[in-house]
């Protein structure tokens, strides 16, 4: 397990994890990509800790990905299966859990000023965490990414479900975008992944 892990995360953070995971008794499988979710956490009929983990996630984003799962599991066993799944319980183990991995050996420098901000008070997705999400995604490979915040007013960019949308306006944190196809308005994070499309000799 300990050099299946040293592919995917930090080397200096493989022997700790490798210890949570056996201290957790946890069922370990790292799959291929959903794009609804990093990882999840669940308790399998038998009893058994299931935590699964996207592979194509970049190592930093695969070792926040993998404590925040095994802080579900430590959370509910401390605190109860009745507990909000990331509510102060969680975020207080996630806390707890995280902090020995934000040091210089295991992130990059300019990463660590955002983590220890983030853990402060941890939310459910670091995705939400606008400037620590585009940090982490500089280490994703083959990053030609395009994100809804920088692109101009009036630009037209797919999404990965195949949707088109126009960039119309900013409200507060989020971008208003036209749904091409039914007219809709939709509300995108400004670190959104979008395909940049240019449409010749269209009036959209």
């Amino acid at each position: 397990m300990s050099d299946t892990l040293a592919k995917y995360i930090p080397e200096h953070a493989v022997k700790p994890v490798f210890d949570l995971i056996v201290a957790n008794q946890v069922h370990l499988k790292i799959v291929n990509e959903r794009q609804t979710r990093h990882g999840d956490y669940r308790r399998g009929p038998s009893g058994k800790h299931e935590i699964t983990v996207n592979a194509s996630l970049n190592k930093y984003r695969f070792l926040i990905t993998l404590i925040h799962e095994i802080a579900h599991l430590v959370a509910f066993e401390k605190f109860g299966r009745n507990i909000k799944p990331h509510g102060n319980e969680w975020k207080y183990t996630f806390q707890r859990l995280m902090v020995p991995f934000i040091r210089p050996e295991i992130f990059p420098g300019q990463i660590l000023p955002l983590l220890a901000r983030h853990f402060k008070n941890p939310s459910a997705s670091s995705d939400t965490d606008t400037t620590l999400s585009l940090a982490l995604k500089q280490y994703d490979a083959g990053n030609d990414k395009n994100y809804v915040f920088e692109i101009p007013y009036g630009s037209v960019f797919r999404i990965k479900n195949g949707k088109i949308f126009k960039k119309i306006a900013v409200r507060t944190k989020r971008f208003e975008c036209l749904e091409i196809s039914s007219g809709k308005t939709y509300l995108f994070n400004p670190n959104a992944e979008v395909e940049l499309i240019t449409l010749k000799n269209s009036n959209i």
